[in-house]
């Protein structure tokens, strides 16, 4: 199992923001990606949530949340009082991958997939686009 300091896992994420298109990134308005070591049980409850666009799951590990509304949903009223939060978690990461290689690649891909959720995608939609 590769391992990260979290300065290393922390430019992991901000690589794949990078790799974004601009397009894209000047789309996202009143949202925070943070860094979380583990999911609690906060995060868990939000995916219980009917509203909830989805997450980023592997072997029943939560890779990544989106909380917040997605810009279709924004169209209905959007006060923009709170930013929306992209988590992405390290430990499952960690636990996931095999190669620091894999580490990075699947960093990325969760990035893209609950940036996915900010512009209304679900699930079924990303993972046949590969995130």
């Amino acid at each position: 199992m590769p391992r990260m300091t979290d300065e290393e896992f922390e430019a992991a994420v901000e690589e794949a923001l990078e790799s974004i298109p601009e397009r894209f990134l000047e789309a996202l308005e009143n949202v925070a990606v943070v860094v979380e070591d583990e999911p609690d049980d906060y995060h868990f409850d939000i995916l219980d949530e009917p509203e909830c666009r989805g997450a980023s799951i592997r072997d029943d590990e939560l890779l990544g949340l989106y909380d917040g509304v997605s810009l279709p949903d924004r169209a209905d009223g959007y006060d923009g009082d709170l930013p929306d939060v992209i988590t992405v978690f390290k430990g499952p990461h960690e636990r996931c991958f095999g190669s620091r290689a894999e580490l990075v690649a699947e960093i990325g891909k969760t990035v893209v997939h609950e940036i996915g959720h900010y512009f209304g995608i679900d699930d079924a939609r990303l993972r046949e686009m590969g995130y």
